[in-house]
């Protein structure tokens, strides 16, 4: 289940917007589905989505979108500096 960035770009300063991902994270994991944050733009938002449980982060916090041709080039190469 994705959580649009709409909801991750309010989350630092709404509570309605916490509470909505809150609620989608528990109900998405009680029925056993992946929860995926899309627009996660800085670290705060990182670390709340991780706290809340979110399963999968997307966003410019990782990387810009990218051209089929240098998504292996730029996955190489966080593989090979996370290791």
């Amino acid at each position: 289940m994705k959580i649009d960035r709409s909801f991750v770009q309010d989350l630092q300063t709404k509570e309605d917007a916490r509470a909505v991902i809150d609620a989608v994270i528990r109900l998405a994991h009680a029925l056993g589905l992946t929860v995926v944050a899309e627009g996660v733009e800085n670290e705060a938002q990182r670390d709340i989505l991780l706290a809340m449980g979110c399963d999968e982060l997307q966003g410019f916090l990782f990387s810009h979108p990218l051209p089929a041709g240098e998504l292996f080039a730029w996955f190489s190469q966080r593989t090979h500096t996370a290791g």
